[in-house]
């Protein structure tokens, strides 16, 4: 529980037993703040510590080797999510697609969350985990033109260099080719050559690495490339190898993030599915109605013709009543 929600609880317990509690002789209470009274499962000290703690607390004064690591960035301007998502927008400058829009305000914030961690370090497996995830869930975007745009904006929002990003997965997918588990495994252990070997041999020696969601996509794209299938069964006991065996770190949010990553993935596939089904459809029925346009027009142009056919013997039926009268006048005279 936050430090100071204890101590306010706790002062409010003491405020409240010493309205009930009874008092000396002279009328004070018999409770003392300064008693070391312990309120156990609320605050693991006594109140009168705690409350001075409190009071005392200084942003990045704490001794401790997490608070002068990080000490240097004490008071740094940071941007909350409501302002990345708002720099999204104007700089994309183009309403997002509706079936999109939450999960585009989701991607804005866990992304911008992500890299404003002073522990983020962004390195070519996390790249290349960005790029796959970015390139599946828009990959049926409807609005084609806008949709690297929306890309761009992302990454401008979140202050990152897309280029670099890009840059990084093209490494990260030039390297894998022809390439295996163990090779991977031995990449990630630190024994082979590889574009993110500077990246796990810094993550094993840091005790405060950052692994983030798009880490272990990035992971699980490696895993495509080497031939692992595609299902949570079979990735789950590779990503725990890669990430306890071989990079040092636990392996449970990591396989967590590759489930989620395949049930979103199959309900892409499904509705890619179901769009395409209605694409035929849709273009059966214009088929049929342009069938039924151009027989309409070939009905059409068949009775013009007949009209034309009947006003022309008109006429000239006309024409031959014309000339017999005439030549019977003339015979007459």
């Amino acid at each position: 529980m936050n430090l100071k929600y204890s101590s306010l609880l706790a002062t409010l317990l003491i405020s409240s037993s010493s309205a009930f509690a009874p008092t000396s002789s002279f009328g004070v209470s018999s409770v003392s703040v300064s008693s070391k009274t312990r309120v156990q499962g609320i605050a693991d000290d006594d109140i009168e510590s705690a409350i001075n703690r409190d009071l005392e607390y200084q942003p990045g004064a704490a001794q401790t080797p997490f608070a002068e690591r990080f000490r240097h960035l004490k008071g740094t301007k940071v941007k909350t999510v409501g302002e990345a998502f708002a720099s999204f927008t104007a700089i994309c400058g183009t309403p997002i697609n509706a079936l999109y829009k939450n999960m585009m305000t989701d991607i804005v914030g866990t992304t911008h969350l992500t890299v404003v961690n002073a522990r983020f370090v962004r390195d070519p497996i996390w790249s290349l985990g960005m790029i796959t995830a970015l390139d599946l869930l828009l990959k049926n975007y409807p609005d084609v033109e806008n949709r690297g745009k929306i890309v761009a904006s992302l990454f401008e929002a979140v202050d990152l260099s897309e280029e670099d990003v890009r840059a990084d997965a093209a490494s990260m997918k030039e390297w894998i080719v022809g390439k295996s588990k163990d090779d991977v495994m031995a990449a990630l252990v630190g024994e082979a050559d590889s574009p993110f070997k500077s990246a796990v041999l810094s993550a094993k020696e840091d005790e405060y690495w950052m692994y983030s969601r798009f880490f272990g996509i990035g992971l699980v794209a490696l895993m495509d490339e080497v031939g692992v299938e595609m299902n949570a069964d079979d990735v789950y006991p590779v990503m725990e190898q890669w990430m306890k065996d071989g990079l040092g770190k636990s392996h449970f949010t990591a396989c967590s993030d590759s489930d989620t990553y395949f049930k979103i993935k199959s309900k892409l596939d499904m509705m890619e599915t179901m769009m395409k089904e209605i694409e035929i459809r849709e273009k059966k029925r214009m088929a049929e109605r342009l069938e039924e346009k151009a027989e309409a027009a070939i009905r059409k142009a068949e009775r013009d013709a007949e009209m034309q056919k009947e006003i022309e013997a008109e006429a000239s039926s006309t024409t031959t009543t014309t000339t017999t009268t005439t030549t019977k006048e003339e015979t007459t005279a």
